[in-house]
């Protein structure tokens, strides 16, 4: 997994010189630290399975932390009563947790699942992950 670092922000990217909104990023301890502590224990159900499948980068911004292999796997963005987990899939989905899903290139989309306690992240979110990461690395 090549990366290209910002010179401006820090942050890393998969393509060099790619364009996105400059601003620096933060630790993932430092944003989860903003939030109560079940986001936490979200935010490790989420990455556990992730972290078996490879290597995975962890881009921590003010919103949320985007989760990267070679491309985009998804986003944890925590809100004020829940998270929303970002997902990059080839295939539309259908199920009930899935509260909207966007078309977001040839083969892409983008399915948001709310979370509210780790035990949601169950082996169908697992399944998904494992998918979101299969289909974003080369």
């Amino acid at each position: 997994m090549a990366r290209w670092t910002c010179p401006d922000c820090e942050r890393e990217f998969g393509a060099r010189n790619q364009a996105h909104v400059c601003s620096p990023g933060i630790s993932v301890d430092e944003l989860l630290s903003r939030h109560p502590d079940w986001v936490g224990e979200v935010y490790e159900a989420v990455m556990e399975p992730l972290r078996t499948l490879g290597p995975v980068h962890e881009d921590a911004v003010n919103v949320g932390v985007f989760l990267k292999s070679d491309r985009s796997i998804g986003q944890f963005r925590p809100l004020v009563r829940s998270v929303q987990l970002w997902l990059f899939l080839p295939e539309r989905r259908e199920d009930p947790r899935i509260s909207r899903i966007e078309t977001v290139g040839v083969g892409r989309y983008v399915h948001l699942i709310k979370l509210t306690s780790p035990d949601q992240v169950d082996e169908q979110v697992r399944a998904w992950l494992a998918e979101a990461y299969d289909l974003n690395t080369d």
